[in-house]
């Protein structure tokens, strides 16, 4: 029984830092474990130029204390400059772009309507070695929620490899087997798996009443579909990693009459995934899930630095809130004990 266990320090290749406020409470987090992140640009409103992006990480590092690496994003709309996107990824200013499909999820309606408007963005994406990133839901209001993701990929994802069979595509926080499948078997395109749809499902959600704080978009699936990621996840193939998708609204726009979509992971998505590969006797896997697959999979430098886990006689008692002035964001709970705990 390993009761001990060291790795390389994490990555978080999707994170929702937002801003003004709650960027001083948020960010602290993942600095507290994280080494390299990826930062999610659906802010009103969004990154679409360098400027935007070299003034938004200037925010965001006046809260790192412990040498956190943000990797910025621009929000890919038919507004994109070639020329400034081009220019903003040489000079290290951003590390990708972002795909939202319009209406897909917090703050995208200024998203991609019609694929074929940016191709020639991707044409020179492709040209230029720029990664993409991509929120796959079908947004067709004839789509049904729980089909979103499938739809996408037969729609739309296909047709993108198609069309730019050297693009390097990471398909975001997925949720079905379907899109498991798919990343498997197509070339240079990797997938993040979240904490929450590893350790939840829709009956998390629904049965006994609706849980607000666990509605996320992607939203979350069967458990047929869980349990493909979990095993795709913990079995160490190379194309699958973290993107925590850590997504904080305060508590007074998840508890209403139509609450925000988003779940805040941050403060204890490292311990959860490692109950969870603990559970299926893939600890030895753990470090390439939240560490080497992406880096390898972005070319950066593996993290030199370690983070420590010690397995407890008795199950964590995380925090159950984040709070600032009159902010209150709800942290993120499995429906299941969890053992683990960073060594401090």
């Amino acid at each position: 029984m390993i009761n001990k266990l060291t790795i390389r320090t994490p990555n978080d290749m999707h994170v929702h830092f937002r801003d003004n406020d709650l960027l001083s409470l948020v960010v602290p987090q993942t600095d507290r474990y994280f080494n390299y992140c990826i930062v999610m640009p659906n802010l009103i409103p969004p990154i679409t130029n360098q400027e935007m992006a070299i003034r938004y990480l200037n925010r965001i590092k006046k809260h790192i204390k412990k040498g956190l690496k943000p990797l910025m994003t621009f929000y890919l709309n038919e507004k994109i400059k070639i020329d400034d996107m081009i220019k903003a990824y040489k000079n290290k200013n951003i590390f990708a772009l972002k795909l939202y499909p319009k209406g897909a999820t917090t703050n995208s309606e200024m998203g991609v309507k019609n694929l074929e408007n940016i191709f020639k963005i991707l044409s020179s994406m492709e040209e230029n070695n720029i990664p993409l990133l991509i929120h796959g839901e079908d947004t067709d209001k004839n789509i049904d929620i729980f089909d979103r993701e499938k739809s996408f990929i037969d729609k739309y994802l296909f047709k993108i490899i198609r069309e730019f069979p050297n693009l390097r595509i990471v398909l975001e926080h997925i949720t079905t087997s379907d899109a498991v499948h798919f990343v498997k078997e197509n070339k240079n395109i990797a997938a993040t798996i979240t904490p929450h749809h590893l350790a939840s499902n829709r009956n998390d959600m629904l049965v006994g009443g609706i849980r607000p704080h666990l509605y996320c978009l992607p939203i979350l699936k069967r458990r047929n579909h869980q349990e493909a990621l979990i095993k795709i996840a913990t079995s160490g193939n190379k194309k699958f990693f973290l993107g925590t998708d850590s997504a904080p609204h305060d508590i007074k726009l998840k508890e209403n009459d139509c609450g925000c979509a988003g779940v805040f992971n941050t403060v204890n998505s490292i311990e959860i995934l490692t109950q969870i590969f603990d559970q299926q006797n893939s600890l030895k896997n753990l470090e390439n899930f939240v560490s080497n697959n992406s880096a390898n999979f972005y070319n950066l430098q593996q993290n030199e630095s370690t983070i420590t886990l010690i397995k407890m006689d008795m199950p964590i008692n995380f925090p159950k809130s984040l709070k600032k002035n009159n902010v209150i964001l709800k942290i993120y709970k499995p429906n299941f004990p969890v053992f683990w705990k960073i060594k401090k």
